[in-house]
């Protein structure tokens, strides 16, 4: 192991499949999938619909997907956006008559329609061999029969203790005995079962029509929302190419906009201009450069980006290598640049799928309620907890993100895949709210230009500049921190980890598989 960070844990191989997750049960699910012949695919919606149980906080059924998905690790990779849109009642004017300027994340109109299910099921048709009936098993014995609550789940359990008492029907289903849940303790929720079991029965149309989808509108609509059945079944998940840029000769895709992938290849793009191995991994230079470098790709983000079926997004001169040189040549080594502050509105929770099958069919996988335990409404019947992705939303005429009826919000969760030469090397993810492209990029530079393997590039301490602040993991080195101080970086160190990635590194010519899961969550890497 290398010197510069923490002791981790080993990295895993395997020669057959593999899958990393944020928590061993979802691994060992994806595991017993593939064993029993099934596809990178198959094993991700397995995993994932287990974790919208058993790590309520991050994921379930009320919330969005997105991934990228390789067939056999080479040729053609396709997107898929199964984020939910905006009801069609929802106007900007419908809320700016009401004085309502930004959308209240506890409320009704924080709740875009959930489309995980639909895009679990639109995945499983293009490359699963599985059916729902199959792949949501585990979630619904985890439901009705139990499960126990793992350490980095009951730590946001607490964390989210007055949000969960004050939220719609969350008391009632997630406070068990009225208190968080805590590690070791075995919550059941046959509702969510329940509901689970019908759409491993009927299919994705259980969900977005009849009494699942009556009993989420009903909710809604009694605390103010503008939802209908209408809204439910007309919605559908889009299936389209990646966008990518290049960084020391290999390709990095990212689902198109409304996902913020773009983010990412825009920090790409601004450190690819840098010799970073000059500096060292953990460095005063190497933290600024990467502060820097999101700064302005947030910036970018907050003012150009929004939902592509309503407003023009520039993908194509945004990735230009001239939009990234006109910010460059403003960059300095011993100050900040001067740039607009943007205040992104979200800072949601997430889990994060990656997994390759014996076949090599590669799939990088992202699944979210948006913030933690989303928006704290849970259906009235179903335990279904809802996201509050609409929160995500601007109510500002005129933005590209302005909320909009059937528009879908600028998102942050982002499913991340390298290639060479066109074949898949590494679908990652490094989940965690606004975290998530600086995280991606900084676990790819760890090892392309740091010589890391997959856990030490995930181990490594981490920083996020947002809104105005540099905040850095207690491991970050003082006098990295005072460094940064000195150069005129404000700083606060964060308690609760940043973000929690995954990796699996594929090696063509020895036909093994490495991979990596961070520490800061509950989960691991499996192989077999």
């Amino acid at each position: 192991m290398r010197n510069f960070h923490f002791a981790g844990r080993s990295t895993v191989h395997a020669q057959n499949a593999m899958v990393a997750t944020s928590h061993p049960e979802a691994a060992l699910a994806a595991i017993e999938v593939m064993r029993e012949g099934g596809t990178a695919a198959d094993a991700a919606v397995a995993a994932c619909a287990l974790l919208g149980v058993i790590e309520p906080q991050s994921t379930g059924i009320g919330g969005d997907c997105f991934a990228l998905i390789q067939p056999r690790g080479e040729g053609k990779i396709t997107a898929y956006n199964g984020s939910g849109r905006a009801p069609m009642a929802a106007t900007a004017d419908w809320y700016l008559e009401r004085k309502i300027h930004s959308v209240p994340l506890t409320s009704a109109h924080a709740v875009s329609i959930p489309g995980a299910v639909d895009a679990w099921d639109v995945i499983l048709k293009d490359h699963g061999k599985f059916g729902f009936d199959r792949l949501l098993q585990p979630a619904i014995k985890a439901a009705e029969e139990g499960y126990v609550v793992a350490p980095r789940i009951a730590f946001d359990w607490k964390n989210g203790f007055e949000k969960l008492k004050n939220g719609t029907n969350t008391e009632r289903y997630l406070l068990p005995h009225g208190k968080p849940a805590v590690a070791g303790d075995v919550i059941r929720q046959p509702e969510l079962g329940k509901t689970l079991r019908a759409i491993a029965q009927k299919g994705r149309d259980a969900f977005y029509s009849g009494e699942i989808a009556a009993d989420m509108v009903d909710t809604l609509r009694g605390i103010g929302g503008l939802h209908t059945l209408e809204d439910f079944a007309a919605h559908s998940t889009e299936a389209t190419s990646p966008i990518g840029t290049m960084y020391k000769g290999y390709d990095v895709w990212q689902c198109p906009p409304n996902g913020p992938g773009i983010t990412m290849l825009v920090m790409l793009n601004i450190l690819s201009r840098f010799d970073l191995t000059k500096f060292k991994p953990l460095s005063i230079e190497r933290f600024h450069l990467e502060a820097e470098a999101a700064r302005i790709a947030y910036m970018m983000r907050e003012q150009h980006i929004g939902d592509p079926q309503h407003v023009h997004v520039d993908v194509v001169g945004i990735l230009a290598r001239e939009f990234a040189e006109e910010h460059i040549k403003n960059i300095r080594m011993d100050r900040l640049l001067e740039l607009p502050n943007v205040a992104p509105p979200m800072n949601p929770s997430t889990v994060y799928i990656t997994v390759v099958d014996k076949d090599r069919n590669v799939c990088s996988f992202i699944n979210s309620i948006a913030h933690s335990f989303g928006s704290a409404i849970v259906s009235n019947k179903t335990g279904v907890l809802l996201q509050n992705r609409a929160g995500g939303f601007r109510i500002q005429p005129g933005h590209p993100n302005c909320i909009a009826p059937g528009k879908r919000p600028l998102h942050t969760i982002i499913p991340a895949l390298a290639t060479r030469n066109g074949r898949a090397v590494m679908p990652y993810g490094v989940m965690g709210g606004q975290y998530q492209p600086v995280g991606q990029t900084r676990v790819l530079t760890n090892m392309l230009d740091y010589g890391c393997d997959i856990q030490e590039a995930i181990d490594m301490p981490r920083g996020l500049h947002y809104e105005g602040v540099y905040q850095l993991e207690d491991s970050v080195p003082a006098e990295i921190v005072e460094g940064l101080k000195k150069i005129g970086h404000k700083t606060t160190s964060v308690v609760a980890p940043l973000g929690g990635g995954q990796g699996i590194w594929i090696d063509w010519d020895k036909g093994t598989l490495t991979g990596g899961s961070d520490p800061r969550k509950d989960g691991c890497a499996l192989g077999y």
